[in-house]
């Protein structure tokens, strides 16, 4: 076999080298749920592939001036082509003023997302399996699993982004903290792109209800934005607001995820 000179190694190396900076710096492209908006888009992140969301944080400001943080660091794991794990661990802090405030972990969130096709004449199309397991003194008393269908479709200068979630498991006791748990939720959401600034913008309006018997239906609305920072670094924040309901809060998004391969070798 003939030798391979230092010179063509050197640019197989670096070929390499670039195809998987490149896969990396489309991370701002892929929207997950939380990142900045609630709706997501039906694509798992690459084969091998792994994505630390290091500071995914959420801040709420409720009637009477009540501050509530929420922190989430996840880890996503690319462990079959189309198909993601990922596991969460959602930690809250609620301040009332005065010096009152609650500090706990909110339990700890696994999901399995799977891309069933790529986008042809018709949308991507995704599901995805979570279960909430108890954990913490915010966790739920039992455990709730759910299941996620999501849809996605591109259009001349926009993408479209459909999802529709439900919960199984019987409503929480009476003040078990339950947080940021619906027994269904359905929205839709548009972004747009913009290659040359590695950067997406996006809207969202999203209907959902409480766990709780009897809870009426609340809407929310938010807008966001994501941006590749480095080729591995992304960042993104978002705001929005609850539409209806006696407590119309604000909130803002802020997150950032770090994007690498694993060295994992197939046949």
């Amino acid at each position: 076999m003939p030798r391979r000179s230092p010179v063509a190694a050197a640019a197989a190396l670096l070929a390499c080298a670039s195809a998987r900076s490149a896969r990396a710096q489309t991370d701002y492209y892929n929207t997950d749920a939380g990142r900045p908006i609630t709706i997501e888009d039906a694509y798992a992140i690459e084969h091998r592939g792994v994505e630390l969301q290091a500071a995914p944080l959420r801040l709420e400001r409720s009637k009477g001036g009540v501050y509530r943080w929420a922190l989430e660091p996840e880890l996503a794991v690319g462990i079959l082509p189309r198909t993601q794990l990922e596991v969460g661990v959602p930690l809250v802090y609620t301040d009332a003023g005065l010096g009152r405030h609650t500090t706990g972990l909110a339990g700890v969130d696994v999901s399995l997302l799977h891309n069933l096709n790529v986008e042809t004449r018709l949308p991507a199309l995704g599901v995805r399996a979570d279960v909430l397991v108890p954990a913490g003194a915010f966790g739920p008393d039992r455990a709730y699993p759910s299941l996620t269908g999501i849809a996605t479709k591109t259009f001349a200068g926009a993408r479209v982004h459909v999802n529709g979630q439900y919960t199984f498991g019987a409503a929480p006791r009476s003040g078990a903290p339950v947080q940021e748990v619906s027994r269904w939720m359905a929205g839709a959401a548009i972004d747009r792109t913009f290659p040359l600034r590695s950067m997406l913008v996006t809207g969202e309006l999203v209907a959902h209800r409480p766990l709780a018997d009897g809870s009426d239906v609340e809407w929310n609305a938010g807008v966001g934005s994501r941006y590749q920072l480095t080729p591995r670094w992304a960042i993104d924040g978002g705001v929005g607001r609850r539409l209806s309901g006696d407590d119309r809060a604000w909130y803002l998004t802020a997150g950032a995820a770090w994007a690498f391969g694993l060295p994992w070798r197939g046949r």
